[in-house]
């Protein structure tokens, strides 16, 4: 239970610095100077101002100083770490694994709300995963080197084959180059299984979601609904319980 709860607030500590990792990043700015300061009049905040949920609750979601609104995404990414990273910890309790992925999932937490944001994923975020799941992938058990290498390959592979095509025969581009990179490093943490379960999940959540988007808002919003945050989401639901899903569909099919 104790370990629950600092997995939760771990999560929550972490979620802070997310929101700054999403600001920040897309604009080329450092992630670690200046220190946390409002962007509306640059006033730094105060450490009893920057306390996960407690702050932006108190302050009614505002800025101490200057009274602008604050974005409720910071509340909105704080909470979703901090139960990811708690669902992380019930799932692998405290083994090397639950590092791995802790980085894993800040790592899609950050790129889905740039997505959100401003539809492109950073390469220093996808490509930088990517070399750090494969850099990882030599000291994890059972999940060994050669699945990672696999997972980038079949990742990076089946995407862009897939938006070549589209655009071979549309004439038009269908899927940004974030994606292709952003699936390859989910197969580097995830390998070849991962890699088709994030992308059969994430492109039926994706169709639920859009397919509405697009017929309610008119053909011309046909990229309004970025991918990449599904595909985090179907990464995501493998890491948590992707094997269990699995072997339930198999043992449906086959009664093994």
């Amino acid at each position: 239970m104790v370990l629950s709860i600092f997995a939760f607030i771990f999560g929550a500590i972490v979620g802070s610095f997310l929101n700054v990792c999403i600001y920040r990043v897309p604009q080329g700015k450092s992630i670690v100077r200046p220190g946390s300061h409002c962007p509306a009049c640059n006033h730094s905040i105060s450490f009893y101002d920057n306390i996960p949920f407690f702050s932006y609750l108190i302050l009614k979601g505002r800025c101490r100083y200057c009274k602008t609104s604050i974005s409720p995404r910071y509340l909105v990414v704080e909470l979703l770490t901090a139960l990811l990273f708690l669902a992380l910890y019930r799932t692998f309790g405290l083994t090397s694994e639950l590092g791995v992925y802790m980085a894993f999932v800040a790592l899609l937490i950050v790129i889905s709300f740039i997505d959100l944001d401003l539809q492109i994923i950073p390469d220093v975020l996808s490509l930088g995963g990517l070399l750090l799941g494969l850099a990882l992938s030599f000291v994890r058990i059972p999940f060994s080197y050669k699945q990672a290498f696999l997972g980038v390959l079949v990742g990076g592979g089946i995407l862009f084959l897939i938006a070549a095509g589209y655009q071979f025969f549309a004439k038009r581009e269908g899927m940004g180059g974030g994606d292709i990179k952003l699936l390859a490093m989910i197969g580097a943490f995830c390998g070849i299984q991962g890699v088709i379960f994030a992308l059969v999940l994430g492109s039926f959540v994706g169709a639920l979601v859009g397919i509405p988007l697009m017929l309610a808002k008119g053909k011309d919003t046909k990229y309004a609904v970025p991918f990449g945050p599904f595909l985090s989401l179907g990464a995501i639901v493998y890491v948590l319980i992707g094997e269990a899903i699995l072997y339930g569909y198999i043992h449906l099919v086959t009664g093994i």
